[in-house]
């Protein structure tokens, strides 16, 4: 499972932040109706989130499938910073820029076509909590995405990669992942 993981979460591979950037705001919203046009990775686009900001997200893992609960103790949690290069990938590696929950191995499969670019120097990571929970603080306001991969708390079966869209527009952003 750990190697699923690690799969999943190779396409959002860390860093540390960024190098120092002139800050240029969070990308404007966008629409999330189709697959954006192709566009090279810009890491002015990125340079927003490598800044200190006031924000923080505490985050919740409690997906279900059915009668199954799925767990993401120990696992990677990434912050992805939303641009139009990374919402174009979340909707290739995930089929949404919103939300998704689905197993990893479509993740694996759609991995091959997704554009690469040298963003992970812009992604924070932590670790998802004996509870499921997980916490991210100094975020810049701008969209994010966070990503994780839940794994069956009981038995066998495939872990799910799950992604949500938040927003930081000040203060602390309360997030489930369900």
């Amino acid at each position: 499972m750990a190697v699923a993981a690690s799969l999943v979460l190779a396409a959002c591979e860390e860093t540390p932040m960024g190098p120092e950037a002139t800050p240029t705001g969070p990308p404007p919203p966008s629409s999330y109706g189709a697959v954006p046009p192709a566009s090279a990775f810009n890491p002015q686009d990125f340079a927003w989130s490598a800044e200190r900001g006031s924000g923080s997200i505490a985050g919740t893992f409690g997906y279900r499938r059915g009668p199954v609960r799925f767990i993401c103790q120990g696992e990677d949690v990434l912050l992805i910073p939303e641009t139009p290069w990374s919402r174009r990938r979340m909707i290739i590696l995930y089929g949404s820029a919103t939300a998704a929950a689905i197993p990893v191995s479509i993740v694996r499969a759609r991995s091959p076509s997704a554009p690469t670019g040298d963003y992970a120097r812009y992604v924070r990571r932590t670790t998802c909590d004996a509870d499921n929970h997980f916490q991210f603080d100094d975020l810049p306001m701008g969209p994010w995405y966070v990503v994780t991969v839940g794994r069956p708390s009981q038995g066998g079966g495939e872990p799910i990669a799950v992604t949500r869209r938040v927003e930081i527009s000040g203060g602390q952003r309360t997030v489930a992942l369900y």
